[in-house]
């Protein structure tokens, strides 16, 4: 039965009676100027688009030498395949078992993949989106090893229990064909073999099959004979083996890094024992043994010495060693160091027939993160570049943001910038996967991804037209004095890993201004600049932001008075400010807690600044009191008003950085009240530059401020009544709280993301501070209780109506709070020009416009017809250009919005939390809509995006449902349930975009892009790229004409004979079950649901069910023409014989 909460249903009648009268409040403006949405729910539509990076915990991989395509499995069992440099195609087995080997059905447009789940499934590549043509699934074996012969019909399956199956891939049937391995070894032989680990069939004789048991033993099968012809032992695990093209000779790779060569006709010893790694003894002892080496390929050439590639292998006492390839070629060996694990290597070779000389031109090692390619031909093995965007996790991503249709030019500046960064000494030759083709898509506006990462550097990627591409890579780090030492680090850093971690992010397309923070409580301008400079000193601002009590509730100062303040024109330099007496100002001493010392140290010598993003001002908030500084929990730039804002659980900051000055610092609790800027003058002081022992606000000057804010020590006698206990206690717990908090940020960075942050940490700890603080407060207490709980949770500059009784539209900034709050700021700013770099820029609060439930994501302006109203900006110019360019590209600014009659409103403030949305006409700040989004969740990320020529608000809740609500009404247009929250990484990189774009991270290596568009959608077919071309198959080697006279060439094998089922027999039914896939027509309808999608589907069961027709009139005529045929024959046969006896026959 259902509970009936009589909250809900008051609240229900609360937030009816309030909506009645907000519509009642605006009718004028519903009825006068009502705005006609056009968005519907048929605009929208949700489907995975493409996924880019690399492969997360690759596990195996294949390459088709004639289609020039790789594929690569992985532990959680997905198919990732490669082209040429934009075509890469995603697919999921459902089960999620790991990939163990894959199998190209060579130039055939197919794929065989092998199961940790004993599964082995055939894929169809001939579709834009492969899909599963058959399954057979093992139900008594274990599958270790698989083989499918080049342009053979038959996958040799080896087991857990040295038995080998046949499978036809043609119909994904067992044969009855099946090699025992009780048969396959000698019968003197007393213990089992182990498991199947390699399956080849001799290249000159296809009736020759080698199979590699684990324990050493190798045995060449007679397929036709049915039994062993030659067994060959050795006493070392088998890890390995390789051919020699003519197949006289293997190769074998050992547990104990030795490799084995044996001839096929010599069965009792090998013909070669090497240790590759091994210190070969002096008096003609077995060599020291080594690591196993994991596998072996051995290549031949035409012209010169064989290569021999082997992984693995190395010396026992090269501890801590990193993993090494190792290419053997002739008399010399080259060992190749990797960065990371290898999982997998291929060499590939010029010919696809086994039988032939190799010809290897390189080879492709896939590592446990990264994809390497090396060249054979080149003296010193270079490695290609990689033309795939495999390097998105080269450092780990802590944020992430998404651009659509920027300004055309970005692109190409961008890439100017950032093609100087790139590395030398590749291969001089092209990429050797360049299967496939590229897709027919008709997007053609530019789209930008930006990643933070953990190191401090910033990339920018080209994401146009379903690729991606990085174009630019920015290293923050650059601005600091990297620690030398332990001891270095402890004092003043509250990190202990990646100090310089990107947290947040603000970007101005338009501008090209870009502005980070970091987890050290740092904050980073940059400009673009098409030009090198070199900087002497880089521009630093110390801010010292505190939780504190208002003048109002604290008590007596006690005698210690607020600093006299420099006035808004003077300077303030470190050798001009006297900072106040304090006994731990500028400390870091053991003796008392460190204040006013920043966590990471301003590079002082000068730095050299290539073409791209240059650094113009840094922003250091300041330890106080002992205390670290908050993590900064919401950033936003502004370049049209030169102003950069940022807001942590303590406060927000407005800096000016035209003017490089301080212009307001103020705790939350204070935005409340309504001020005037000038009166609040003495609150939030400005510097030009502060140092470390300077004031930021007027209260950090008063021993008796800070001392409201430590926690009381053990030893005070001081006397004070039970509330004044409870006060310290809470204020205590409030602070370890904080301080527990910023260290669970810093040190699992890679966990944290800005809901988690800013909100739910601090709701977590929100019952045991009610709990020891029942009693009722005084306002004191509370405001400290809201001051310390409430962060800055989201900024977002405007032109808007700052006050109600307001008639012209201002500069503004909104501010939005943990708490629901939405704070209007108002802006004034001198005129532009020189008086722009003199005059102050006033700031003040014009308190609270409206709450809404839970933490403030986004803000946006709508004017008076519903069209969004984006904050104004500079159109960029060069910093280091002439005086001229730069006033020519500085005159263009964007018009401000239309002012408001009197009492009439002209604009929407569109208002979104992690719980509702609401819509506020303008200035008269009336509530006109309202939508509860979520009950039960919470919203993680909410954008308001252009689609089909409209707005919408877009949202990602924690339950995994995806949502757009129409703009202004609210109207809700699409909610599909489509990802579970599973880890933080997707609440952390999780973004929005316009047209109906969004993607996230979801894994530590790949970004995946969705669409919620219902055109995209449609188009997806189109815009995917092409995997399968049709290729020729190149021509078999020549046998030569002696070779064809005495029978010295390739033997060929009826395998249909053999393993067929007149041959073979019927399979055990138990043994394997078939599942028929989703393949063919399936593939291509894709991912279509809906109306669109049904008739989709029923258009190609038409399609389908006319061919059919078609094939069946054409069969009925040619059965009549057939019938009239015969007819007339029989008529002539009569006429022929009519007359005459049956004597005359």
């Amino acid at each position: 039965m259902k509970k009936f909460n009589i909250r809900k249903v008051l609240d229900g009648l609360t937030a009816a009676s309030s909506s009645s009268s907000a519509t009642a409040q605006s009718g004028t403006l519903r009825e006068n100027d009502a705005i006609q949405e056009t968005l519907q729910s048929d605009h929208f539509q949700l489907c995975k688009t493409v996924r880019h990076g690399f492969p997360y915990q690759p596990s195996s991989m294949a390459f088709d030498p004639v289609q020039k395509i790789l594929a690569v499995g992985t532990q959680t069992g997905a198919l990732r395949l490669f082209g040429r440099a934009g075509v890469e195609c995603y697919c999921q087995h459902e089960s999620g078992a790991a990939v163990i080997q894959l199998q190209f059905l060579i130039n055939e447009g197919a794929l065989v993949s092998a199961l940790a789940d004993d599964s082995i499934h055939l894929w169809n590549l001939r579709q834009k989106v492969p899909a599963i043509l058959h399954s057979l699934k093992f139900s008594r074996e274990r599958i270790t090893y698989c083989h499918l012969p080049f342009q053979s019909k038959w996958l040799y399956i080896g087991t857990e229990r040295g038995n080998i199956h046949i499978v036809n891939v043609e119909s994904f049937t067992l044969s009855g064909y099946v090699i025992m391995w009780n048969k396959a070894i000698e019968l003197s032989t007393k213990t089992h073999p182990g498991p199947v680990v390699h399956i080849s069939d001799n290249p000159m004789d296809e009736g020759k099959l080698l199979i590699g048991f684990e324990c050493g033993i190798v045995v060449l099968w007679d397929l036709k004979s049915k039994k062993a012809d030659c067994r060959y032992s050795y006493d070392e695990a088998i890890h390995s083996v390789a051919w020699h093209h003519e197949g006289k000779q293997f190769v074998c790779s050992h547990s104990d890094g030795t490799l084995t060569t044996w001839n096929i006709r010599i069965p009792a010893k090998s013909a070669q024992i090497i240790t590759p790694h091994g210190k070969q003894p002096k008096d003609g002892k077995k060599p020291e043994p080594c690591k196993p080496i994991l596998k072996v390929e051995y290549k031949t050439t035409r012209a010169g010495d064989p290569f021999m590639v082997l992984s693995g292998g190395l010396s026992y006492d090269t501890v801590g060693r990193r993993a090494c390839l190792t290419v053997m070629h002739g008399k010399s060996t080259t060992v190749l160091e990797m960065d990371y694990p290898i999982v997998d290597f291929l060499t590939l070779c010029e010919t696809p027939y086994p039988n032939d000389f190799q010809e290897p031109y390189a080879v492709l090692v896939l590592l446990e993160k990264d994809l390497v390619l090396i060249d054979l031909g080149q003296i010193g093995y270079p490695i290609f570049e990689n033309p795939y965007p495999l390097t998105i996790h080269e450092s780990p991503v802590t944020c992430c943001e998404y651009f659509v249709d920027c300004p055309a030019e970005l692109i190409p500046a961008l890439y100017s910038v950032g093609s100087r960064q790139k590395r030398q000494g590749y291969s001089k030759k092209e990429w050797p996967i360049s299967g496939g083709n590229w897709g027919q898509g008709t997007q053609s506006y530019p789209e930008i991804i930006i990643t933070g990462h953990a190191d401090g550097s910033i990339k920018f990627w080209d994401a146009s037209a379903l690729m991606l591409q990085v174009l630019y890579k920015l290293k923050t780090a650059k601005v600091f004095e990297k620690a030398r030492s332990k001891e270095e680090k402890a004092n003043t850093e509250i990190v202990e890993e990646d100090p310089f971690a990107i947290q947040t992010l603000s970007w101005c397309p338009e501008s090209r201004m870009l502005c980070v923070a970091g987890v050290s409580a740092h904050v980073i301008i940059y400009r673009f600049s098409k030009q090198e400079v070199t900087t002497e000193v880089v521009q630093l601002l110390e801010v010292r932001m505190q939780c504190e009590f208002t003048d109002g509730d604290s008590p007596d100062p006690g005698g210690e008075q607020t600093p006299t303040l420099p006035t808004p024109g003077s300077s303030s330099s470190p050798q001009e400010s006297e900072p106040p007496t304090q006994p731990s100002t500028g400390s870091n001493s053991s003796d008392g807690p460190r204040d006013n010392i920043p966590c990471l140290q301003v590079r002082s010598s000068p730095l050299k600044q290539s073409p791209g993003y240059q650094v113009e001002l840094v922003i250091q908030l300041v330890w106080v009191s002992g205390e670290p500084p908050q993590p900064i929990t919401s950033l936003a730039i502004n370049s049209s008003y030169g102003l950069v804002v940022f807001g942590n659980s303590n406060g927000l900051a407005v800096v000016d950085y035209l003017q490089k000055t301080l212009l307001l610092n103020m705790g939350t609790s204070e935005l409340y009240s309504p001020s005037d800027p000038y009166q609040r003058q003495p609150r939030s002081p400005r510097k030009v530059r502060q140092p470390s022992g300077a004031t930021c606000d007027s209260n950090d000057g008063s021993n008796t401020s800070e001392d409201r804010c430590k926690s009381p020590t053990s030893g005070s006698t001081s006397p004070c009544n039970s509330d004044d206990e409870r006060k310290q206690k809470f204020i205590e717990k409030v602070k370890c709280k904080s301080r527990r908090f910023s260290k669970t940020v810093a040190n699992d960075f890679a966990k944290m993301s800005r809901k988690i942050s800013s909100s739910s940490e601090q709701k977590t700890d929100l019952d045991t501070k009610d709990n020891s603080f029942t009693r009722s407060r005084s306002s004191s207490v509370t405001s400290i209780d809201r001051e310390s709980r409430e962060a800055i949770s989201s900024f977002h500059f405007c032109e808007s109506y700052p006050r109600k009784t307001d008639s012209v539209v201002g500069p503004c900034l909104l501010v939005g709070t943990t708490q629901g709050a939405v704070i209007m700021v108002a802006l004034s700013l001198p005129p532009g020009g020189d008086q722009r770099l003199q005059q102050p820029v006033g700031v003040s609060s014009c308190g609270s416009m409206v709450e809404l439930k839970g933490d403030i994501l986004t803000m946006a302006l709508l004017d008076a017809t519903g069209a969004l109203l984006p904050p104004s900006y500079e159109p960029w110019y060069d910093p280091n250009a002439s005086d001229e360019e730069k006033e020519k590209s500085r005159r263009r600014r964007p018009a401000s919005p239309p002012s408001s009659q009197e009492g009439q409103d002209s604009q929407f403030a569109v208002l979104c939390s992690e719980k509702q949305a609401k819509v506020l006409a303008m200035p008269s700040q009336t509530r006109i809509y309202k939508h509860n989004i979520t009950e039960t969740s919470f919203v993680l990320r909410a954008d308001v995006v252009q689609m089909a020529g409209a707005n919408c608000i877009a949202c990602f809740c924690a339950n995994g449902h995806i949502m757009t609500l129409s703009l202004p009404s609210l109207r809700p247009l699409l909610d599909v349930n489509y990802l579970p929250l599973t880890d933080m990484r997707i609440a952390r990189t999780f973004c929005f975009s316009n047209l109906g774009q969004a993607l996230y991270l979801t894994s530590p290596t790949e970004i995946q892009r969705i669409t919620y568009s219902q055109e995209t959608c449609d188009n997806r077919q189109e815009m995917l790229s092409e995997l399968f071309t049709p290729v020729e198959t190149p021509e078999a080697p020549n046998r030569g004409f002696f070779k064809g006279l005495f029978g010295g060439g390739a033997q060929s094998l009826d395998r249909e004979d053999l393993f067929g089922e007149t041959g073979a027999g019927k399979a055990s039914r138990s043994l394997a079950q078939h599942i028929p896939g989703p393949g063919g027509m399936e593939g291509m309808k894709g991912a279509a649901s809906g109306v669109v999608g049904d008739l989709a589907r029923a258009r190609i069961a038409l399609d389908e069910r006319g061919q059919k027709l078609g094939e069946l009139e054409d069969r009925t005529a040619a059965m009549m023409s057939s019938a009239d045929s015969f007819s007339k024959h029989a008529h002539d046969m009569m006429l022929k014989y009519k007359d005459k006896k049956w004597y005359q026959l």
